[in-house]
């Protein structure tokens, strides 16, 4: 019997230089991770627009208010006979549009009508700009809503606050630049 020794397999280290296997160039991805703070407009947007469709709903299946606690009396100071129009005014402009909006931050859609209310047209998607216009929105509704009712609740303050937090989170550069415009 011979002794034979056998040599041990090499390990063999990884290689330290990686080359690109695919000789196609990889496109980048169009698909941008959304930023947290984009997360919470969309959130703030989905809350603003959410409690406008139940509030407006209510106001025009109940043109009086009562089931909102709310008498025609509030209307003294406004051209308003009922609530109906307030109400309709509320469903749409605070409570679909806010949503469209969400939906344009998250997905955004390629909408052309839009454009044509973008001031940046050149450099962000038009849901940046539509964004500020329901902050803003949302301030001047409550304001002259309490103008009128000669009367401040707390569910004033706290709507204008969600105004002004919808207008402080869409001016983060974390959310311009996500709502860059891809060149």
């Amino acid at each position: 019997m011979t002794n034979s020794i056998q040599p041990r397999p090499r390990k063999t280290q990884p290689a330290i230089h990686t080359v690109n296997p695919s000789p196609i160039p990889q496109a980048p991805s169009k698909q941008k991770s959304i930023p947290a703070a984009a997360i919470v407009l969309i959130i703030l947007h989905a809350v603003l627009g959410l409690g406008a469709l139940g509030g407006g709903a209510m106001l025009i299946f109940d043109p009086t208010g009562e089931a909102m606690g709310m008498p025609l009396s509030m209307l003294e100071r406004t051209f308003f006979p009922s609530f109906l129009i307030p109400g309709i005014l509320l469903l749409v402009i605070f409570g679909l549009f806010p949503l469209l909006v969400a939906y344009a931050i998250w997905c955004r859609p390629n909408w052309k009508a839009a454009e044509a209310f973008n001031p940046y047209r050149n450099d962000l998607h038009p849901a940046w700009a539509l964004s500020l216009y329901v902050g803003f929105g949302q301030i001047i509704w409550i304001t002259v809503q309490t103008y009128m009712m000669n009367a401040v609740h707390i569910v004033h303050l706290g709507y204008t606050a969600l105004g002004l937090i919808i207008l402080t989170v869409t001016l983060l550069p974390s959310v311009r630049i996500y709502l860059l415009k891809n060149k």
